[in-house]
């Protein structure tokens, strides 16, 4: 089955609880349609670079999935039609990355930003 990346936007005003469960919620809308996720995580609240629907701020949340594309089609239609979801971005890949995503990782676990910065 097709690997697929997936990032959403929930409102703002939502708490965290309310906001994880829309990751199990969608998670459970995908296996149920035959595809499996493989890793999610809840980035928490960010400040976004422009207003949307009047939120300057949103939950961002990251999912992982291993799925036949209806089932992603089906999430994603779900998705666009919850009042909560703000924006949805999905993205196909040949692999998954091992371990948390950029998002995640400390600062010094990032060197290839430092190494950039430190180029004289």
């Amino acid at each position: 089955m097709p690997l697929y990346e997936h990032v959403f936007i929930s409102r703002q005003d939502l708490s965290n609880a309310q906001a994880e469960g829309l990751v199990e919620h969608f998670s459970t809308v995908l296996s149920d349609n035959g595809g499996k996720v493989v890793e999610s995580e809840y980035w928490g609240v960010k400040t976004m670079a422009y207003k949307i629907n009047k939120n300057r701020k949103g939950h961002y949340a990251f999912l992982k999935t291993d799925a036949p594309s209806t089932a992603v089609q089906e999430m994603e239609r779900l998705m666009r039609l919850h009042d909560d979801v703000m924006r949805v971005l999905t993205i196909k890949v040949d692999e998954h990355e091992e371990g948390p995503s950029v998002q995640m990782q400390k600062k010094d676990e990032r060197d290839g930003r430092r190494e950039r910065r430190n180029r004289d």
